[in-house]
């Protein structure tokens, strides 16, 4: 029997989200300090007490979502993963969990990837859409049709459990995408209210940075595996962890896939850390008769 623990990404955001852990735990105050230090202006304000509009920027989001997961993980009495994974955002809370980077260290590559992705998205007006009840092969092979045909960038980005994937790129081929599955099928088609398009190619612009603040990072071997997007395969080598972080950007989220491999590889227990229960949700879906919970 071995215990997983997964991250959540962008989108589980809330008003209100880590308050009760700054009040109720000092490492947790000390914590959001320290982030308050790092980044320079106050986000535990924002956080705490900020609009729905002032939390989806994302420049606050991203770190907010980072934070809210690794400070809810630093207040568990002695967690011993077996295994960890994070949803795209998600995965560099798993890796401060597993010991490969220190908190300070990957809360300046959050704020370092949430900003290049701002200015990726500002670059090519860009969207992403939610594709109901439809074999991802079909998706696939619809999202490569339309980009032969039209010359737009569209591809599936989000693997989020079966029946539900996402697709990611310009909002020409992203809407004619969305036309040709409802036409074979999908139960749904849905244009997302993101910034852009991300987890596609549209975002190489911001990979360059991104990559250059990761290669001066010190990245420590990791206590326990991690299964990481683009590979959706355990990974237990601090090069290889580093490469992958930066194809993750304009690569996919084997999500379903990194949850299959978890539970093939002796996951019995998911324990989702973090604002929100997106997870929780995702792992049932994948995986019948695994045992979830959460910690936010």
């Amino acid at each position: 029997m071995k215990h997983a623990y997964v991250f959540p990404g962008q989108g589980a955001q809330f008003s209100g989200m880590g308050k009760q852990l700054y009040e109720q735990h000092a490492i947790a105050k000390e914590m959001f300090e320290k982030a308050n230090e790092i980044l320079g202006f106050r986000i535990s304000d924002i956080m705490f007490t900020g609009t729905d509009e002032a939390l989806k920027q994302t420049n606050v989001t991203q770190p907010a979502v980072f934070l809210h997961a690794v400070i809810a993980y630093a207040t568990l009495p002695s967690p011993k993963p077996d295994m960890v994974a994070g949803h795209s955002l998600g995965e560099f809370s798993a890796l401060v969990a597993n010991g490969v980077l220190q908190f300070e260290d990957a809360l300046r590559l959050v704020a370092v990837r949430a900003n290049a992705m701002q200015k990726a998205c500002a670059l090519q007006p860009s969207t992403m859409a939610a594709i109901l009840a439809m074999p991802d092969e079909k998706v696939e092979a619809i999202c490569a049709e339309v980009q032969q045909e039209t010359g737009e960038v569209v591809v599936a980005a989000n693997y989020n459990c079966p029946g539900q994937l996402v697709i990611s790129g310009t909002i020409k081929g992203v809407e004619i995408a969305c036309e040709k599955m409802k036409a074979a099928g999908a139960k749904r088609a849905l244009v997302l209210p993101v910034g852009g398009a991300f987890h596609s190619p549209l975002m190489e612009p911001a990979k360059k940075e991104l990559a250059e603040a990761i290669q001066k990072t010190n990245f420590s071997e990791p206590v326990c595996p991690v299964y990481q997007n683009v590979v959706a395969q355990a990974v237990t080598d601090a090069k290889t962890i580093q490469q992958n972080l930066i194809v993750q950007l304009t690569g996919a989220v084997k999500w379903t896939q990194s949850v299959e491999a978890m539970v093939a590889d002796g996951a019995t227990h998911f324990t989702e850390v973090g604002p929100g229960k997106v997870l929780q949700g995702l792992v049932q879906k994948i995986a019948k008769n695994i045992t979830t919970d959460g910690v936010s």
